[in-house]
């Protein structure tokens, strides 16, 4: 019988807390996988993810610095920094490497960790994502703080719901969305500022020559945050990639169609 997943905390070498979630290995030899959340959302953007998987993968999830239920200091956040916490939390659980995959800013944060700690990504899963955001992004990712700001979390909620999900989905589906919102509007406005500067001066397009490991890009047809030539650039750019373009889907596809992104993790898996 498969044994309960462990939720705990881990302090990093700076003091920082980072919360996070271990489902066990299914059987002896079974991959591990990180899977990384998106900007202001924490680990349960991957719950529906996770359940199609873990019978097939030990699985780590957690809250990045400033998010969910790890500290909420803000600081001069980077990619960087965030791929530093993951390696030492690995280091904390026994993990020497990883597949690592990354929903939007968690494609940011993998990126870094594939680039900073070459040998210890065996495969990575960029999805909704992209190596840099563009030459007007430092700017536009501050004015969106400075949105939230003025309007509050919860009056930037409706514009986030657009850019998430598709058209259809919110009424479809309230109980997900309504989760989501939960998550969102509950962030330190600090952390939340910190991470829109981390976002717009992003730039792992340096590390993308070195990066010779199974990759899996995936986007949604519709995302408007990180649209779908982003992600065809990424592909362009990793020789082992392979491109996925999901249908009438927006931003947050790992919970708008948690099926075909578990089959391609699946996939990415059996590669390394």
């Amino acid at each position: 019988m498969q044994t309960a997943a462990q939720h705990d905390t881990f302090t990093t070498a700076d003091g920082t807390a980072i919360a996070y979630t271990r489902r066990p290995a299914p059987a002896p030899g079974a991959p591990r996988l990180v899977l990384i959340h998106s900007l202001a959302l924490d680990r349960h953007v991957w719950d529906e993810v996770v359940e199609r998987l873990e019978r097939d993968a030990e699985i780590l999830t957690f809250d990045c610095r400033g998010h969910g239920r790890s500290s909420r200091r803000a600081g001069a956040f980077t990619a960087e920094l965030f791929a530093s916490d993951l390696a030492e939390l690995m280091g904390h659980i026994g993990w020497p490497d990883a597949a690592v995959a990354g929903c939007s800013m968690g494609g940011c944060v993998a990126l870094a960790f594939a680039g900073l700690f070459p040998g210890r990504a065996t495969a990575l899963g960029l999805i909704d994502t992209t190596a840099w955001y563009g030459a007007d992004a430092p700017a536009k990712f501050r004015e969106r703080a400075a949105a939230a700001r003025e309007k509050g979390m919860r009056g930037m909620a409706d514009f986030q719901v657009t850019r998430w999900f598709s058209d259809a989905f919110p009424s479809a589906h309230p109980d997900i969305v309504d989760r989501a919102i939960a998550v969102f509007v509950a962030n330190d406005f600090d952390c939340y500022a910190a991470t829109c500067a981390l976002l717009g001066d992003a730039d792992l397009r340096p590390y993308l020559p070195s990066l010779r490991m199974p990759v899996a890009v995936v986007v949604g047809e519709e995302d408007y945050a990180t649209p779908v030539a982003m992600a065809r650039d990424l592909h362009e750019q990793l020789p082992q990639s392979t491109f996925t373009v999901l249908p009438a889907a927006r931003h947050l596809t790992p919970l708008e169609h948690p099926d075909p992104i578990a089959a391609e993790l699946l996939a990415l898996l059996r590669r390394v």
